[in-house]
């Protein structure tokens, strides 16, 4: 398969990803954001696991666990701990640094060599986000921007091991693999810290199935796949589009209107995607 082939079924993850808030505010039970990551990635994994009928095991098992860690359990907790504690806007731009991040760390942990042309990729798309938050204010809570952080570096870490890790089976059953370890470490976290769901009506089983099979499942298959193919900086500087989605969202669905900074944005973040998508894995 060609590359632009691969950047496109890449970019469709962070799409999805996009849609994330509007179906949580729309669909679900407000309140129970570890719950909900639990419902996200346990079910999930554990069907792709039966669909390709493989497990991990002797390394693999606690390499699982570890990916499944910074991939879902840690960076979710984070993120929804931002989301609680940071405007959207500035949650976004903080969070932004991690195809900065991925550079470096691809750099220590993988030999890639550290481009001007990546740094400077990454540069843009934190800048593009900026801008297309100009919207939001508010103040900044150091234990939001520290989790803020901290998120960013939890899914920089997860893109690297990913990639420096060559799994044995295939992108479905490794995203499987990774889905489920992730939903048993946050299971008893579910557990200890939030209330029982309270009764799901129709609407709320729809979220929780979308969350589940295509804001899980699916998206996750096309970024571990993804990562794979195109590498972890590609695929950080890609995942900004996840902003640019949520942002289009609120345009068509909540009546916001673009200011010309943050038309400026989508253009610096797709223009960075574009850098970066010419960059060597």
């Amino acid at each position: 398969m060609s590359k632009a082939k691969d950047i496109i079924l890449t970019t469709l993850a962070p799409i999805i990803w996009g849609t994330t808030f509007i179906v949580t505010e729309k669909l679900l039970p407000h309140g129970y954001p570890v719950t909900t990551s639990v419902l996200r990635a346990l079910p999930a994994g554990l069907l792709l696991i039966a669909l390709t009928r493989s497990i991990p095991y002797g390394i693999w098992l606690w390499r699982s666990f570890v990916l499944g860690a910074f991939n879902f359990a840690i960076f979710l907790v984070l993120l929804f701990n931002t989301a609680y504690r940071l405007p959207g806007g500035i949650a976004s731009t903080i969070g932004a640094i991690y195809p900065l991040v991925t550079v470096v760390l691809a750099w220590l942990m993988l030999g890639q060599r550290l481009s001007l042309r990546n740094i400077l990729s990454g540069i843009a798309g934190l800048t593009g986000v900026a801008l297309m938050a100009l919207n939001n204010t508010g103040a900044l809570d150091p234990v939001g921007v520290t989790t803020a952080v901290a998120s960013a570096v939890s899914l920089s870490f997860g893109l690297v091991l990913t990639k420096k890790w060559h799994p044995p089976v295939s992108a479905l059953a490794f995203t499987g693999w990774q889905m489920t370890a992730g939903g048993i470490l946050l299971l008893p976290v579910a557990l200890w810290y939030e209330p029982a769901l309270p009764a799901l009506n129709l609407k709320n089983i729809t979220g929780f199935l979308y969350l589940g099979l295509i804001g899980g499942a699916v998206s996750y298959f096309l970024w571990f796949r993804g990562i794979a193919q195109l590498g972890p900086f590609i695929a950080s500087s890609i995942g900004l589009v996840s902003t640019l989605t949520a942002l289009i969202i609120g345009v068509f669905f909540a009546g916001e209107t673009l200011t010309l900074p943050q038309m400026a944005g989508i253009a610096l973040v797709i223009a960075s995607v574009w850098v970066a998508s010419v960059a060597k894995k």
